[in-house]
């Protein structure tokens, strides 16, 4: 997977170090009950498709972005449905990352489903009682896109705060 040139240019003063970036992920769902998943050529895994923002991206508009740079397909976000955070990852290259995540519903508006031949793998339309093997963290950003709560859901360590 290429890196970014604002990343790579980090990159070159933090060198390994731990770097806290910003990531979107958008959970596209059909009219027939599907959703979008992409295989990632880093690692094999199924995923929505997603990635990190650019420098002043607006995060839905990153959403979209990348949607349509793994996948093909044109979506429009409709709403936030949860934001996490990562646990650490370290690169094969060494390099250290902690995201936070948004995560968008968004539905297909256009485009055709293809590979990017740097990302993916493997790009399609899955329904949601065959959905390829997935992470349980990716399984529940579909789970709550599907459920149409209004709010977003997060985590909160139940700290009362001063």
């Amino acid at each position: 997977m290429a890196i970014p040139e604002f990343l790579a240019d980090l990159r070159s003063v933090v060198g390994t170090r731990m770097l806290w970036l910003s990531a979107v992920v958008a959970v596209v769902l059909d009219d027939d009950g599907r959703v979008l998943l992409v295989r990632r050529a880093d690692d094999g895994s199924w995923t929505p498709p997603g990635g990190i923002l650019d420098p002043g991206e607006q995060p839905a508009d990153g959403a979209v972005r990348e949607c349509l740079e793994e996948s093909g397909v044109v979506a429009v976000p409709e709403r936030l449905i949860t934001v996490t955070v990562s646990p650490e990852i370290t690169y094969p290259n060494g390099d250290r990352t902690q995201y936070l995540e948004l995560i968008f519903r968004c539905r297909p508006v256009g485009g055709e489903v293809r590979i990017d031949e740097d990302e993916t793998l493997e790009v399609g339309w899955y329904p949601l009682d065959d959905l390829p093997p997935l992470d349980e963290k990716e399984l529940s950003w579909i789970r709550q896109a599907v459920a149409g709560r209004a709010e977003a859901t997060f985590a909160w360590s139940g700290a009362e705060r001063p």
